[in-house]
């Protein structure tokens, strides 16, 4: 399927617009000299910690656990992003190593 030329204008601005709305809209709607609703606070707190629940559970749904390694690699992965996050406390550094070390061992142990 192919768009026209106007389709893919309008696409185009609707994504950039769209976009722009999601990044500058908190900022009209909770400008710096006034305090956001309690709510929102709360949301702010709490929300990160969901979605990086809900990522962990997404990442290991399809896990074989009762077929091939059983999971293993995945054990091993998630514990050494614990472990890196508890030594290190640098988020980029956790992700990177338990990709590294969970690549690693998909493709040279458990293979």
């Amino acid at each position: 399927m192919t768009m026209t030329v106007w389709q893919g204008v309008f696409t185009i601005v609707a994504v950039a617009v769209g976009t722009m709305a999601t990044r500058f809209l908190p900022f009209i709607i909770f400008p710096e000299s006034k305090e956001p609703p309690r709510f929102i606070n709360y949301l702010g707190s709490v929300l990160p910690y969901a979605m990086t629940g809900l990522l962990v559970v997404y990442a290991l749904r399809n896990t074989p656990i009762l077929t091939g390694s059983h999971g293993v690699p995945e054990l091993i992965a998630c514990a050494v992003i614990v472990l890196l996050h508890w030594w290190k406390r640098n988020m980029l550094l956790s992700i990177a190593g338990g990709t590294i070390v969970y690549m690693l061992l998909v493709q040279l142990v458990f293979s």
